[in-house]
């Protein structure tokens, strides 16, 4: 009976090592610069927030497409990878990352000094704002005017984010002095359209594209905030710096070749190059 336990006293030991040994190599894998690997592979995983239109969403047929999507797989096309296009918890979208499960963020992703501390950001590629959107009926007409109302935002988005640091703006004057906040802005809307909340702290590429594909324009406000502009760019760990030198290296190419234009336009209906 002795020598049975400790031979299970062993297989123990060795399967905990081996355990050891697998978790130990993941976080070595994602302690590199890991270009070489998707070199190799031919292939590279992004992490995406699927319901974030323009940017990136499953259209009526579930198949994955926007305008960072077809970006993405511009820019990856001059390496020869397949990208891989994989929707995350967005309030997730760093742990994700440093986990390996995903190799770069790029779905509308703002820069900004908190997620910069986390994160090795490409060079920016397109502008955006956070706004609030608000029913015309509603009679709310500036930020100033959701005092005491209901406010809506994304969790892990740029918006709470702003909301949480700049208090001033919205947060000291919003009922609860805090957000309700929501696992995608389509969630969102669906409670602004009811009356649940008064109004949406939202990314404005979002709140044009979807008021305006939904036939909604006419019946809401778009109230440019009291925020500062953002720029959006792609994240990548921060060993990851031969990947965002690629990526910087390919918008430059998809910039001077019209392609990047081309792809805008589609989207947007114009250039939104940030030094457009």
């Amino acid at each position: 009976m002795k020598k049975i336990g400790m031979g299970l006293v062993v297989l123990a030991g060795i399967f905990f090592l081996g355990a050891c040994g697998n978790s130990n190599k993941d976080k070595t894998d994602t302690a590199k610069d890991s270009w070489a690997t998707i070199e190799k592979d031919k292939t590279v995983t992004i992490g995406l927030d699927d319901t974030f239109v323009p940017m990136g969403f499953k259209d009526e047929s579930g198949k994955i497409t926007g305008f960072d999507v077809e970006l993405a797989k511009a820019i990856f096309d001059e390496y020869g990878i397949t990208v891989n296009f994989q929707p995350i918890d967005w309030s997730m979208k760093e742990t994700e990352l440093e986990n390996g499960t995903i190799d770069l963020i790029w779905n509308g992703y703002s820069m900004n000094p908190a997620r910069e501390k986390k994160v090795l950001f490409t060079n920016p590629y397109m502008k955006n704002e956070q706004v609030l959107v608000t029913a015309k009926k509603n009679k709310i007409e500036t930020f100033k005017d959701m005092k005491e109302k209901n406010l809506g935002a994304q969790e892990g988005s740029s918006g709470y984010e702003s909301f949480t640091t700049q208090p001033e703006v919205l947060k000291d004057i919003v009922a609860n002095q805090d957000a309700t906040l929501y696992g995608s802005f389509s969630e969102a809307f669906i409670d602004l359209e009811s009356g649940r909340i008064d109004g949406l702290l939202i990314d404005k590429v979002y709140a044009n594209y979807y008021l305006t594909q939904n036939g909604k324009i006419d019946q809401y406000l778009i109230i440019d905030g009291e925020y500062s502009s953002e720029n959006f760019a792609v994240g990548a760990r921060k060993t990851d710096q031969t990947l965002v030198d690629k990526l910087n290296s390919g918008f430059e190419t998809l910039q001077k070749n019209g392609t990047f234009a081309k792809i805008s336009d589609k989207w947007f209906g114009e250039d939104v190059t940030p030094s457009k």
